[in-house]
């Protein structure tokens, strides 16, 4: 049975020496004299530890296990480690304990300034010392990241060393490996070193110069400085460098006060106040106070009233600021301007009438507003006006309306004054502006797209100039206000005996009488006039007397602004001309419907892949490409306009249109002088029944327009010169579908038949028959298609696979793990393994904090209980003082009640 816990315990004391026989009294006053009592007390102590530590085997842990079996290729391991977890655990706790303390103490208060500063709590430290240190703290922290070898540093050491020896030459016990004396040459005389070349030319400069030439072995030139000499020359230059910029940035310190101090009187100066004079002394008069002198001077008092009457008629005299006039909201502009219409309705029919239109008092009060103008003027007269335009003023679209000169007769008394129009006669923007027209069709047509004649055909035709209306129409008598007609019949009738050149007029001033802000009802009105609006611009364009295209232009930017409120009315429209277009007339379209077509790609996006409008379009001028046998030189026409069209409509998307390019070779095929003699590709050949082919150049060339897509009788000249315009746009648009479609893969095989044709064109037997401008343009273009022939080719590589690295053959061989560990999870998946690890270091940080929060808990119950017993036992200690102070006092009343019974018992005996 082994020994109890008291049996080892005794055994332990007795090895350690600490339990035993008493000494005398004699040994421990020895013990005592040499010192040997402190060191067995220290010893006794270590002792008591460690014998302690070995009878608490539960407060000592191991780290790990040594290896039951020793391997050489095994790493060494610091295996037995000792861990105090006991010890750990209550530093913990006072940590915790620490932590809670000092957040009770910051609780309920928010805010604080901590003091920081050096010794500001330490009682001990003098202010001198407390100063001393925060100023060696100051330049430790300013000079922290200081090198050794700063210039700027005063207590420089001087001279590089290593290992504590100086590196410098100039000792007697350092010497340079070059200069040794077994590296000595056996010719030396012959090859003089470095310092005796410059020993020798100093020499020669001095005898040159003449100083003192007797006495060269006596003034020999400086010897060579050494490191440290240079940096201790560089460091004074430095310093003294720092300190002469340190005294001019005094000096002009010192100036900028001095001015700063004059400022004052500078700004008095510039603010035209002069400096006061300074006042005479007053008489002195015998037996008087100074201070009452100056009041009974009179001459003063006088000049101080005349100031002071000056100062109140500056005032009252000066200008004082007025109100501005509001901004108008767009509500109250839009119904101004539909006001001021109506008037200028009323006054136009009551001048028709032979009425007066404005009385006396009005004139005379025209001319008193104007005598206030040219004195507001300052006698200088308005100026130069200069006309501000539609984006000055606000107006970037057709919904926000602007009052003219066109929609007021020039002549009348009732003329807008400057704010609200122009200078008199001023021409109409709407229908003839050519900068309008040009930004509405900068999205259309690039730069150089817009240069081409292709492009300049139909809807894009350069707009013929027109004669503008100069007064209120070109009758002058144009109304201002007309009914919103609701139906195309009810348009005619409002538009019945008004000139072409007024009807964007007529539009504008409709537009703007039945804004719907206006009326809730004018938004449904305004839906059905913009569905008139557009079987109108059909209607105009099938008249036997077709009006200028800018008048469809402007009626189709129009139609274009009122898309953008009625998109489904107006996408409907147009879908029921196109379904009625396919119907009836599929391979016959009449200028309504190529206007049609054109209103098309200028309202709705063309780019989509599939748009409810823009897709049928395109499937029925592809109809047309397709299916349409060109039999006159109209149709021609109207298959280059479609085909302009159709490039317009790609521009963005850059879709091929096979139909395009086979309707382009055969046209010119058609209007080639000569026939081909083999025909070039697989594109579908139509010879017309009668011959189209040109006979003759023209003497004049033309651009085709929209009168040639109607078929007419034309003279024999007439027809050549058609045939021409004709072929030069088919050119044209060949080239410009080579530029759309470069990028496609097989360019070469689209474009190759059309070289082919061109070639021929160029040819002998027809290039007499061309005119001069045609044929410089077929060379240039062949040229170019040359070149983008050998671009694609040279772009376009053949087919091949994927370069990728080859994969393996799939194997049944197991896989083997050397080190294989059954704890260990091996799983191929590797995401499923991070999810995993992710899982199980999500396991481990739960239970940490847990942990934590269970630790954190213990204490504040700990702490919370510790203090409410302190408060306890404070309560009940006073308590029982309180009831002990009680109990004393009345004790002692009692005993003097007894005392004072007893007394007066006695007394009365």
């Amino acid at each position: 049975m082994p020994p109890s816990q008291l049996k080892r315990l005794k055994a332990s004391l007795r090895e350690q020496g600490l339990v035993g026989p008493q000494q005398s009294k004699k040994q421990r006053k020895q013990n005592a004299q040499n010192g040997a009592s402190k060191e067995k007390r220290v010893q006794k102590k270590v002792a008591l530890e460690g014998i302690r530590e070995q009878f608490n085997p539960f407060e000592f842990t191991m780290t790990g296990r040594a290896p039951k079996f020793e391997v050489t290729t095994n790493k060494k391991k610091d295996n037995g480690v000792v861990r105090r977890p006991g010890v750990a655990k209550g530093l913990a706790e006072e940590r915790l304990a620490k932590a809670y303390e000092q957040d009770m103490q910051r609780r309920k208060k928010v805010g604080g300034i901590v003091d920081k500063r050096f010794g500001e709590n330490d009682p001990s430290m003098a202010p001198e010392e407390k100063m001393l240190e925060r100023f060696t703290l100051e330049k430790q922290r300013h000079h922290k990241h200081s090198s050794a070898f700063d210039l700027e540093d005063e207590d420089f050491s001087g001279g590089l060393t290593h290992m504590g020896k100086s590196l410098s030459l100039d000792g007697p016990a350092i010497m340079d490996d070059f200069d040794e004396g077994d590296l000595k040459l056996s010719d030396i005389e012959d090859h003089p070193s470095d310092e005796e070349r410059q020993v020798r030319k100093r020499r020669r400069s001095s005898e040159s110069e003449g100083e003192d030439g007797g006495q060269e072995d006596e003034e020999l030139p400086e010897r060579k400085k050494s490191k440290q000499e240079v940096m201790k020359e560089l460091i004074s230059k430095s310093k003294f460098h720092k300190y002469e910029r340190q005294a001019a940035k005094d000096e002009d310190e010192d100036l900028r006060e001095e001015l700063d101090k004059e400022l004052s009187s500078i700004h008095a100066l510039l603010r035209g106040i002069g400096p006061k004079p300074t006042a005479p002394p007053a008489a002195e008069i015998p037996g008087m106070n100074p201070a009452r002198a100056a009041l009974l001077d009179v001459a003063g008092k006088i000049r101080f009233d005349k100031e002071y009457d000056m100062r109140l008629r500056q005032l009252a005299q000066d200008k004082r600021s007025k109100p501005t006039e509001r901004s108008k909201t767009e509500d109250e502009k839009i119904e101004e301007e539909s006001r001021k219409l109506r008037e200028l309705e009323a006054k136009r029919l009551r001048r028709m009438q032979g009425a007066p239109e404005s009385s006396d008092e009005e004139d005379a009060a025209t001319k008193d507003v104007d005598k206030d103008e040219e004195d507001e003027d300052f006698g200088l007269g308005s100026g130069l006006k200069a006309r501000p335009t539609p984006t000055e003023l606000g107006a970037e679209d057709e919904d926000e309306f602007l009052l003219d000169d066109d929609l007021i007769a020039s002549g009348s008394d009732s003329e807008p004054s400057e704010d609200d129009s122009s200078d008199e006669g001023s021409n109409n923007e709407s229908v003839e502006d050519p900068e309008g027209d040009a930004d509405f069709l900068k999205d259309l047509l690039t730069e150089e797209e817009a240069k081409r004649p292709e492009f300049l055909t139909g809807a894009n035709a350069p707009l013929q100039e027109t004669p503008l209306p100069e007064n209120n129409g070109i009758n002058g008598n144009l109304a201002y206000t007309f009914k919103c007609p609701e139906s195309h019949e009810e348009l005619l009738e409002v538009t019945k005996g008004i000139a072409f050149l007024d009807l964007p007029i007529v539009v504008q001033r409709i537009r703007a009488l039945y804004h719907p802000k206006l009326n809730s009802d004018n938004k449904g009105m305004l839906g059905r006039f913009a569905l008139s609006l557009i079987d109108h611009i059909f209607y105009l364009a099938n008249q036997p007397e077709q009006p200028p295209f800018s008048v469809l232009q402007t009626l189709i930017r129009h139609i274009h602004s009122l898309a953008k409120t009625y998109p489904v009315e107006i996408a409907n429209s147009f879908r029921s001309h196109l379904e009625e277009c396919s119907e009836s007339r599929p391979l016959s379209p009449t200028p309504g419907d190529l206007v049609i077509l054109t209103a098309i790609g200028s309202i709705f996006p063309t780019s989509d892949h599939f748009h409810q409008v823009v897709t049928p379009a395109i499937l029925t001028m592809g109809r047309y490409l397709g299916l349409k046998v060109p039999q006159t030189l109209s149709d021609l026409a109207t298959g280059a306009y479609i085909c302009t069209l159709c490039l317009n409509y790609q521009m963005l998307s850059k879709r091929y249109v096979p139909e395009l390019i086979n309707f382009v070779e055969n046209a010119l095929c058609v209007l080639a002088p000569e026939e081909l003699s083999a025909l070039p590709g697989n594109f579908p050949y139509h010879q017309p029944k009668c011959s189209v082919r040109l006979q003759a150049a023209p003497k004049s060339s033309r651009h085709l327009s929209m009168t040639d897509c109607l078929p007419q009788d034309l003279s024999e000249a007439e027809e050549e010169s058609l045939k021409a315009a004709l072929l030069e746009t088919n050119l044209s648009l060949l080239e410009a579908a080579a530029n759309t479609w470069i990028n496609k893969s097989a360019f070469t095989e689209a474009f190759e038949p059309g070289l082919k044709i061109m070639h021929h064109l160029g040819s002998k037997t027809c290039r007499s028959t061309l005119p001069s401008d045609t044929q410089k343009h077929l060379s240039k273009l062949i040229k170019k298609l040359t070149v983008l022939f050998h671009t694609a080719r040279h772009t376009r590589r053949p087919l091949e696979l994927h370069h990728h690295r080859p994969l393996a053959i799939k194997t049944s061989i197991p896989k083997f793990e050397e080190s294989y560990n059954p704890e260990k999870h091996y799983d191929p998946d590797r995401e499923r393994t991070e999810a995993a690890k992710l899982k199980k270091e999500y396991k481990r940080e739960k239970k940490g904090a847990m942990r934590e929060l269970r630790k954190d808990a213990s204490v504040v119950a700990r702490e919370s209980l510790r203090e409410k017993k302190e408060r306890d036992a404070a309560y009940e200690k006073k308590y029982k003082r309180l009831v002990a102070e009680i109990q004393g006092e009345e004790g002692a009343e009692a005993k003097a009640y007894e005392r004072e019974k007893e007394w007066r018992k006695k007394g009365r005996k």
